[in-house]
Formats: structure tokens, C-alpha cells, sequence
């Protein structure tokens, strides 16, 4: 691994190598990395098991102090890949209130914020790839 970045490079055993990967990502493909698992209900309606985070996705925490909130998403910092969701505070030792930040791995996504017309397509893509699928196996 001599290239900073590689494209081409696909996986790893060698945990050094999985975190210099994450560690240099451009931030187009960080964006990508910046995802979480979806409820049941979701999954069945969607036919995905994961989806990229949104600014107001409502979530619900799994893990940590904050576990078993639901918030929405107030922001994503892609460079850091951490995730801030409204309502969830810590005091400081001065008395005034920071915001927790998230890892999207311990988040689950309840509700998907449909107001983003690029999100609706590709949903509506996946949908119609799903569907056809699905004629073809009834045919068979």
C-alpha cells in the first residue's frame, strides 16, 4: 500500500490497513460511509437493510448512555463520520450543555427524511429493480 488513496482496493484482513483506508477516504466516498441499519418495518418497505444518513432521519440510539432515545439528526460531519441528533445534551463542568456526537454504526434509523428529490429517486429505482426481480422468480 503505497498510493494514500486507492480506489481499487476492496478489503483487508489487516485492521492497519482497514483504518488507512477510512482515514484517508476522499469525503465523496466518506459520505457513503456514513450510514445505519433501518427498523423492520423499514426494511420491508424499502427492501434495504441499510441507508446513508440524512439531516432529519429520526433515529433511534442502541448503544451508550442515550440508549433507547429517538431524535432527529441535527448534523453529519462527514470528515469526522460522527452523527449530532437534537435534544441529545451533556452538561459541561461549567453548567452549560455540549452536544453528544453519534457513531452512525450504533444508530437505527426509524422514520427517512423523503423531502430530498435525489434520496426519492433512488429509492423509486430500488423499488422498481426489486419488483422486476420478483416477476421473475413468480414466473418461474
Amino acid at each position: 500500500m503505497k498510493k494514500k488513496f486507492s480506489i481499487h482496493w476492496k478489503t483487508s484482513r489487516q485492521p492497519r490497513k482497514q483504518r488507512k483506508y477510512l482515514a484517508n477516504a476522499p469525503l465523496h466516498l466518506r459520505r457513503k460511509l456514513i450510514s445505519s441499519n433501518m427498523s423492520e418495518e423499514l426494511r420491508k418497505k424499502y427492501g434495504r437493510r441499510s441507508f446513508t444518513l440524512r439531516k432529519g432521519d429520526e433515529v433511534l440510539i442502541m448503544r451508550g448512555e442515550f440508549k433507547g432515545k429517538k431524535g432527529k439528526i441535527a448534523a453529519l460531519n462527514i470528515r469526522k463520520l460522527k452523527v449530532t441528533i437534537e435534544g441529545m445534551q451533556k452538561p459541561k463542568k461549567d453548567g452549560t450543555k455540549t452536544n453528544v456526537i453519534f457513531d452512525p454504526s450504533k444508530l437505527q434509523i426509524q422514520t427517512l427524511n423523503l423531502d430530498d428529490k435525489k434520496r426519492m429517486k433512488s429509492i423509486s429505482k430500488e423499488n422498481k429493480t426489486q419488483n422486476k426481480e420478483n416477476m421473475k422468480g413468480d414466473k418461474k
